[in-house]
């Protein structure tokens, strides 16, 4: 019978606003002042006499019920007890009415003390004024619980809703399960907390079991309960990188997280939210790390009111400069690229989110000298972030001539035409590929590297007034960026696998896109010229790791429902990246998340006649003597599984019958 009415009255349409709004306040103030108002009939109506004052004045019960009710009346405006949602306020509902049924005895209780002065005889009698508190007290108290009971039920008769398991401290777990099982927003129901103490803990609460942590347990408990959700608050999430996430993705677990918890309006007692957020984690979320946070004020006092420009300001890590430099309230921005469509999608972008942001989109590439040379005549940037480049290591493996076109012609045009037009810092965007490279792109890199730096220090050395500080920045992998691994494995995924992964044992370090441009704008404007800016990539990821836990997280089995296939590694890949050289040390900074590295410092004329020679090379397309005369320039650059292995071999081979020819030499001087 009762789940029959409870069914009837959860299909109800007013039970699905009173599930899904809270009552108005007035209708709340009007519910009280009905039972404030019984409460005095029942006591005065009962009453065994009236009150008898000087000369003969009656005071009758129904004056004495009319003036207890008005006393009563004009307390609760005082103490708000209709301010808050009575379906969720606990603590707050019993506070308020004891306030309520505390000042108005004692104004009864004044009142009383002082007709007995003046009159003899108290207007109201001490039994009549603690009934009317009694009665009041427990009728607004059983009112409250009697609708906290009935909601409680309307929401547990939701059968749509997911069964799930709470996880986190004890504290912690308890009180977002309380939140998630009163919102009637959530898609949740927690039917058991999961909890990390050394404390010894009750076994249950609010109707909720509570059992302590052990991976042993795990597969038990969500059997028990038949669920396969577990949720935590995002206060967890670097605990739950700790091995912990695994032990639960080893189950089968779906994990999800807590972010959001349901807020009163302490003036209204309105929600200032919608409910509790609870969202599934992604890949992103199990980094291993926390996430970088800058402090953007000595940034922002630098770029507020300049004029900027972004080269590369389509693709992932120029976009996003964009989007921090805007914030930080840049006077104009140049996005300066090469691609038609993708600077479209960024234009609809910024006039959606920053309308008031001055944007000039520039079409150009960075390879037409003459082109990017009118966005710097016509604009007279202050700072440029040079992000342009081709990065993907095997499309430059078969195509060296472009990644010296791009990536090492394109840099020294912006940064000859930065220095020539005196603007006063020139940022540029490098990779951790260029330490040690094992392929083109990352030698093209490191060769725009010593460019940069090599001119900064030429240059300083010729002039004696101000000039352009060139600065360079290297990180790793970036998270979610145009063709990263991230999105590869989820297509593949969603495809139903397989997943490929290079070789089992490769590492990579990984940032988040918007941590690592916050870094370069940091990095950017605290450098004084001249310094290659290395930041904190954490701990590498094992790229076969990273595969298993996206298949988990998909609610998948590796091995079992998505294959990991391994398709060996690519030309020019290596299996560990690396963020210094050998033979470079660092050297700390007030920022304890980026250093500088120390470098060798290469003389710009030499730099410069094989950057010429390169030029001429890439013209005539010989990609043999392109990546040969790349490994002159740059004598750390050894090819691997790579068809250029072989120019390693012949300079090695040239090296050593220069070296016998001077032996030779030697050996025919007369003594």
């Amino acid at each position: 019978m009762r789940n029959k009415l409870i069914n009837l009255v959860g299909n109800s349409s007013l039970a699905h606003k009173f599930i899904k709004s809270p009552s108005p306040s007035k209708l709340v103030l009007c519910f009280d002042l009905m039972v404030v108002a019984l409460s005095c009939f029942i006591t005065y109506m009962f009453s065994p006499s009236a009150s008898l004052g000087k000369e003969g004045f009656i005071f009758t019960p129904f004056a004495q019920g009319l003036l207890a009710f008005l006393i009563y009346a004009a307390v609760i405006p005082a103490v708000k007890t209709y301010r808050y949602i009575i379906r969720l306020s606990v603590l707050e509902d019993m506070y308020r009415i004891v306030a309520l049924a505390g000042i108005a005895t004692c104004t009864m209780l004044f009142i009383a003390s002082c007709t007995f002065i003046y009159d003899g005889y108290a207007y109201f009698g001490l039994w009549n004024i603690f009934v009317v508190m009694l009665l009041t007290f427990t009728l607004l108290m059983l009112s409250r619980l009697a609708i906290k009971y009935l909601y409680r039920q309307l929401i547990s008769s939701k059968h749509n809703r997911l069964r799930a398991i709470a996880f986190g401290p004890s504290l912690n777990a308890l009180s977002f399960a309380t939140a998630l099982n009163n919102d009637p927003e959530c898609r949740y129901n927690i039917v058991a907390a999961l909890i990390y103490s050394s404390e010894k803990t009750v076994k249950e609460l609010n109707d909720i079991p509570i059992y302590n942590y052990s991976p042993e347990i795990i597969a038990e408990i969500f059997k028990k309960h038949t669920c396969d959700n577990l949720i935590f608050a995002s206060g967890q999430l670097q605990f739950m990188r700790n091995g912990i996430a695994d032990e639960f993705l080893r189950n089968h677990v779906h994990l999800n997280m807590f972010t959001q918890v349901e807020e009163l309006d302490p003036s209204t007692g309105l929600k200032k939210h919608q409910g509790a957020s609870v969202r599934s984690i992604n890949i992103e979320d199990l980094l291993g790390r926390d996430v970088i946070k800058t402090d953007t004020t000595p940034v922002e006092s630098i770029i507020r009111g300049q004029v900027v420009m972004v080269t590369g300001a389509a693709g992932s890590i120029g976009s996003e400069i964009v989007n921090q430099v805007t914030k930080l309230h840049a006077s104009e921005i140049i996005l300066l690229d090469q691609a038609e469509t993708p600077m479209h999608e960024l234009q609809l972008q910024m006039e959606a989110e920053h309308p008031d942001t001055k944007i000039h989109l520039f079409i150009a590439d960075v390879v037409n000298k003459g082109r990017v040379e009118q966005a710097f005549k016509r604009y007279r940037p202050r700072y440029v972030f040079h992000a342009a480049a081709y990065k993907h290591v095997p499309m430059m493996e078969r195509n060296p001539s472009e990644a010296i076109l791009t990536n090492v012609l394109g840099t020294k045009n912006v940064a000859d035409l930065a220095l020539k037009y005196k603007i006063d810092k020139f940022v540029m965007i490098s990779t951790d590929k260029a330490v040690n490279p094992t392929n083109v792109m990352g030698a093209s890199k490191r060769i725009a590297e010593i460019y940069v730096q090599s001119l900064f220090y030429y240059n300083r050395s010729h002039n004696d007034g101000p000039s352009t500080r060139f600065i360079t920045t290297r990180f790793g992998n970036v998270l979610g960026s145009n063709g990263s691994v991230i999105p590869l494995f989820r297509k593949q995924i969603e495809q139903g696998g397989p997943v490929t992964v290079t070789h089992r044992d490769i590492i990579r370090y990984f940032m988040t896109i918007p941590e690592a441009c916050s870094l370069v704008l940091q990095a950017g404007t605290m450098g004084n010229g001249g310094e290659i800016f290395v930041f904190d990539m954490g701990k590498p990821v094992k790229i076969y790791d990273l595969a298993t836990r996206m298949i988990s997280l998909s609610g998948l089995r590796p091995g079992v429902d998505i294959e990991i296939v391994e398709t060996g590694l690519r030309p020019g890949e290596k299996l560990y990246e690396e963020l210094l050289n050998d033979k470079e040390m660092t050297m700390a900074t007030r920022n304890n998340k980026i250093m500088i590295a120390k470098v060798r410092i290469y003389d710009y004329e030499q730099v410069a006649t094989h950057i010429d020679t390169l030029h001429e090379l890439t013209v005539k397309g010989e990609y043999h003597d392109i990546v040969a005369e790349m490994k002159r320039i740059v004598p750390e650059f050894k090819s691997k599984n790579s068809q250029w292995e072989q120019v390693d071999e012949e300079i090695v081979n040239d090296t050593d019958n220069q070296i016998k020819e001077i032996e030779l030499s030697a050996t025919a001087i007369p003594r």
